[in-house]
């Protein structure tokens, strides 16, 4: 499927997206797009870093609320669009749940298991409770509510078309938040017979029935890195930071990078690719899964 048709249909308005779960790998830049070409509007990401795509989303006027544990541009620091919505609400006013990287992904297993809160220590002392009025504190416990988001925006290494998707490398909470939504949206490097995935079922990261859309997104990643593809393409996150530093710079970015582009393969062609693809080789030892 054309990533341009899995985001009409199955990120719509208002939706609740997890995105960018892998911390800093493997975060889907080419639906976040997408996204932006469609012109999405009061949309909720879920995330734990998601490095400058939050930031990205947020500049162009798609986002109303962030359920985080931290937006900005990791290697450069600020988030420029992010400070820009939510000190002065440019392009509009952002609302702000904060989270840690670890009750983030307690809040996506409560909704994956299917019950509205886990209880946890790790926050209390701090000024999170504050800031989030899905996080309260009682009994000496934090109880932290179940985030269930409406979709999953998933980029991996490779994946067949019945959606069982692997991936390799870190994976911060991408298992939590495709068990926690509703439905998936996988992107990948790769599209696959089944007899791939398959002769390696204990790496499938979700069960199929929930992907509804597979989309055969080369470089989709970038410049984020994937582990067995592509290096993270430090210069281009450092000239993101540079221009995004204010609203005309971020303006110009987004139409160069996005608005005039048509798809990913056409923004592939604007980029060193080969300066940033994995050349090496380090394979990992076949298991053999004979039961007899």
């Amino acid at each position: 499927m054309p990533i341009a048709e899995a985001i009409d249909r199955f990120v719509p308005d208002g939706s609740m997206v997890a995105m960018g779960t892998a911390l800093e790998a493997l975060i889907p830049f080419a639906a976040g797009h997408e996204i932006i070409r469609q012109q999405r509007k009061d949309l909720e990401l879920v995330g734990p870093i998601s490095d400058a795509l939050f930031d990205q989303l947020i500049g162009a006027g798609c986002v109303r609320r962030i359920t985080a544990a931290w937006v900005g541009n990791v290697s450069e620091g600020l988030g420029h669009c992010y400070r820009r919505a939510a000190e002065d609400g440019v392009p509009r006013s952002l609302e702000v749940h904060d989270h840690t990287n670890f009750s983030i992904a307690l809040a996506l297993w409560a909704a994956a298991w299917n019950v509205p809160s886990l209880p946890a220590r790790t926050l209390l002392g701090s000024d999170i409770l504050g800031t989030n009025p899905n996080l309260t504190a009682a009994g000496g416990l934090v109880h932290i509510s179940a985030v269930r988001p409406d979709v999953a925006v998933v980029h991996v290494q490779r994946a067949d078309s019945m959606g069982r998707a692997h991936a390799w490398g870190p994976l911060g909470i991408t298992e939590e938040a495709g068990l926690a939504a509703e439905r998936i949206v996988l992107t990948c490097e790769e599209l696959v017979d089944s007899s791939v995935t398959l002769s390696d079922p204990n790496r499938i990261l979700f069960p199929e029935t929930k992907v509804v859309a597979v989309v055969h997104e080369p470089g989709g990643a970038h410049p984020s890195p994937v582990q067995g593809y592509f290096k993270r393409d430090h210069s281009f996150f450092r000239d993101y930071a540079a221009e995004s530093r204010t609203v005309d710079g971020f303006g110009a970015w987004l139409k160069r990078w996005v608005l005039d582009l048509p798809d990913r393969a056409e923004y592939l062609k604007r980029i060193d690719v080969e300066s940033v693809r994995v050349k090496g080789s380090a394979l990992s030892t076949p298991a053999n899964f004979a039961d007899e």
